[in-house]
């Protein structure tokens, strides 16, 4: 972050200050504490920073900014909402930097998304990107405040779970272009619809300026029918003809997919390190996104080459005898099908899907873990191993279908058990669940159990 003025930050905020001192940073962490920098005050659920405002102070905070009132030695910013002042202070201090900045929306697949449009970005420019999937309220304003002189484009991420939250952050972080990568389930429980969460994401219009260009995938029904006036839109995709940017002639590996884009400029020969075919929208997205931003489309071909997963988002393990797809960082009903649809394409005698409960889908869960296990049978997975309380309606559903092998664990002892015994013979193993059913636990065990040394 580059040096702003504390006089500057209350006018931005709305606060009341005397004095006029220099900010080097701004943190939010009292573990995280600089010299010289701001420290906000947060009041969550479970913690309040506000008791920590004199520690904030003696560890080396020039001032401080809260919504309640604290006693310490520094100069202190009082506001009605600490997390909307720091949203607005990033806001102000992303209008300092003329760069192109793309954001990022979608049901699933934003981090993927956003991991290869910054790779093929930086095919001309140094390009600063969300780390991770912070991409909420205090995550965003922190990529934000990243940035300096020496950046010459950004991608941001920008997730939600209500109406009014992409809005909240597309007025702060203004993109010079904008992607929504497909409209799914995620959240519908909030949303109450696909139209509901489709109007969510449309939010990130909000900070876009009427002639920034919108990439839509053509492939999902619901942003295929969107139409803008006025507004630049361009549409990438693999099965809808109408795509602006369209692969053709996809070829699979095990680990490796090469595809022809065809475009207004032409056609280019693509290879990414990745599978199945929501790899290919991302690359696909991304290829847009450079090419629209004036790049040229051999040089962001090269740079797709250079992909590499991040975290355990589907991540491709070659064994002796077996191979394993992590995918287990997050799951939806929408992620399911793109993870299993890959297992499904994979060259291998037997297709076994390691699957753990989708969290936080209300009243919908057990229908959609349902239609994960019917999505099952209809891939012709040869095994489904379950796991977790919502996770027997994916057996229950693929056995109906035919499945030939399904299980359903309570036990995470028992489910390795039996994914030890499936790991031999050219199989390969999808992991794949929600964050919070901790599978990476049994693929650990797993690669323990037979001696395979990982990352």
């Amino acid at each position: 972050m580059e040096e702003l003025r504390l006089k500057k930050i209350a006018e931005v905020v709305g606060a009341k200050c005397d004095a006029d001192i220099p900010i080097s940073s701004i943190c939010t962490d009292t573990r995280k504490i600089e010299k010289g920098c701001l420290f906000i005050a947060f009041e969550g659920e479970r913690f309040d920073a506000h008791d920590f405002a004199a520690q904030a102070a003696e560890q080396g905070a020039a001032a401080l900014i809260c919504h309640k009132k604290v006693t310490c030695s520094a100069p202190v910013l009082y506001v009605e909402d600490t997390r909307t002042a720091y949203l607005d202070i990033a806001g102000y201090y992303r209008s300092l930097f003329s760069i192109p900045l793309v954001g990022i929306t979608g049901s699933v697949g934003k981090t993927t998304t956003k991991e290869f449009i910054a790779l093929a970005l930086s095919a001309k420019f140094k390009t600063l990107k969300t780390e991770g999937n912070f991409n909420n309220d205090i995550g965003m304003p922190a990529t934000l405040l990243r940035l300096d002189s020496s950046y010459e484009a950004a991608v941001i991420e920008m997730g939600m779970n209500h109406f009014g939250e992409i809005h909240n952050l597309v007025l702060r972080s203004r993109p010079t272009m904008g992607v929504i990568t497909n409209i799914g389930v995620s959240h519908i429980e909030n949303l109450g619809s696909r139209d509901g969460i489709l109007k969510a994401k449309l939010e990130i219009l909000d900070g876009m300026q009427p002639d920034a260009p919108l990439l839509l995938n053509a492939d999902n029904d619901k942003l295929a029918t969107v139409k803008v006036e006025g507004r630049p839109v361009y549409y990438f995709g693999i099965e809808n003809p109408g795509a602006d940017f369209r692969a053709q002639d996809i070829r699979r590996t095990t680990e490796s997919t090469d595809f022809t884009i065809v475009y207004s400029g032409g056609r280019q020969e693509v290879h990414i390190p990745a599978v199945g075919n929501h790899n290919v929208l991302n690359a696909l997205c991304a290829f847009g996104v450079a090419v629209l931003s004036g790049i040229d489309a051999k040089k962001v071909a090269q740079k797709l080459a250079e992909y590499e997963p991040a975290g355990r988002r589907q991540k491709i393990v070659k064994c002796s005898d077996f191979t394993v797809i992590e995918d287990c960082y997050n799951a939806s009903t929408d992620s399911m099908r793109a993870a299993i649809e890959t297992l499904a394409q994979m060259n291998a005698k037997k297709k076994i899907a390691v699957l753990a409960d989708m969290l936080e889908l209300g009243d919908y869960a057990q229908r959609l873990h349902e239609e994960v296990g019917e999505f099952c049978a209809r891939q012709k997975i040869d095994a489904v191993l379950a796991y977790g309380d919502q996770a027997r309606f994916y057996c229950e559903k693929a056995k109906e279908g035919g499945v030939p092998q399904t299980e359903f664990f309570e036990d995470k002892q028992a489910l390795l058990e039996a994914v030890s015994a499936c790991a031999e013979d050219d199989s390969v193993l999808l992991f794949k669940g929600s964050n919070g059913m901790h599978l990476e636990e049994t693929i650990n065990a797993l690669y323990e159990r037979k001696g395979i040394k990982h990352e």
